[in-house]
């Protein structure tokens, strides 16, 4: 299947909540930045960019009901002292909704935005289809004026099947604009082009073919190392410095060659939500990177909100990824040995 009309209204829906946000961005302060009820950060971008494309979604692939999966919902907009912020965030997504006649005269009211928001609730799984969100993913470098993405993709039972993904300020290397568009189908190939909508075509992409590990670059968060991180590029001999990105804009550097190795370690009560990974997932392996845990076993999407593997992430390229396995599972063995003895003393 060629997912042509899925794949049309992804690409729409992500364009346009990039663009709300970027407009939030330029004149964002931090007393706009709020505390969700877990402490992370939201904006009004968030919830904008999340209403917009679960509204372009429904409307443009009407009548299939439209099953969302997303980070965000409207619990905090509906708690005493919100309608102000929820009538800014309404505001912006009528403003970003396009002027042609399909959407002509169909402003959104308050309730319509909040809606349109807790669709996001839908839980997942391995049966029928839901469209999986990050509006933004790497909030806390977006309140810095900082890369981050809107990440969309579609799972159908079980497989992520398409995704789209925008990254607004990766710079283009086909185009003088800022603003990049990554979108893959499964089977398809993988494929980049500018958020500006220029006159230049998209172009496919492709992982690195570099086959020796010590002239591979890292793609790292811009948070604090990782100590397994270092571990690792050491067993592979690697000598240059890692890229530093926040959010899946990761994925995108390694699917167009900008980097060979992305690790994802985290602390081992972390569970890693699904919205973080299946955009750039699909993106990546279709680009003819793998994406695996640690143990080498592909990514599962269809088990609800959540990734179940207890290991961290390996994406590469498929000529580094068996030395990297290796690196892995020798330093994660160290480390064990470590903890043991630490236990002891």
């Amino acid at each position: 299947m060629s997912y042509e009309k899925e794949l049309a209204a992804a690409k729409k829906a992500v364009s346009l909540a990039a663009r709300l946000s970027q407009e939030v961005q330029k004149s964002l302060l931090q007393s706009d930045v709020r505390s969700k009820s877990d402490k992370s950060p939201v904006t009004a971008a968030d919830y904008g960019s999340q209403a917009v494309i679960s509204h372009v979604l429904e409307k443009e692939l009407h009548p299939e009901p439209l099953y969302l999966v997303a980070e965000e919902n409207a619990e905090d907009l509906q708690k005493s002292g919100a309608e102000e912020f929820l009538e800014s965030i309404t505001k912006l997504v009528n403003n970003a909704l396009p002027s042609d006649d399909s959407y002509a005269n169909s402003s959104l009211s308050v309730e319509d935005v909040r809606k349109a928001i807790d669709h996001g609730r839908s839980q997942g799984g391995s049966n029928g289809r839901h469209w999986i969100l990050d509006p933004v993913d790497g909030t806390r470098g977006f309140v810095k004026g900082e890369d981050y993405a809107v990440a969309l993709a579609l799972l159908v039972e079980g497989k992520v099947v398409l995704g789209a993904m925008a990254c607004p300020k990766l710079e283009n290397h086909k185009s003088s604009s800022s603003g990049c568009l990554f979108f893959a189908t499964v089977g398809g190939g993988a494929y980049v082009q500018s958020l500006e909508g220029d006159s230049h075509p998209p172009q496919k992409v492709q992982v690195s073919n570099i086959e020796n590990p010590e002239e591979a670059t890292f793609v790292e968060s811009s948070h604090k190392p990782i100590p397994i991180h270092s571990s690792i590029a050491n067993k592979l001999g690697i000598k240059a410095p890692p890229l530093r990105i926040h959010s899946q804009v990761k994925y995108a550097a390694l699917a167009r060659g900008d980097a060979e190795i992305y690790l994802r370690f985290t602390l081992k009560e972390y569970r890693e939500s699904i919205w973080n990974h299946a955009a750039g997932a699909i993106i990546t392996t279709e680009a003819g990177g793998v994406v695996c845990d640690a143990n080498g076993n592909p990514l599962d999407f269809s088990r609800g909100n959540h990734l179940e593997h207890k290991t961290g992430i390996v994406v590469s390229t498929q000529k580094l990824m068996p030395r990297i396995l290796k690196a892995v599972r020798e330093s994660m063995e160290e480390e064990k040995l470590l903890s043991e003895t630490q236990l002891k003393l």
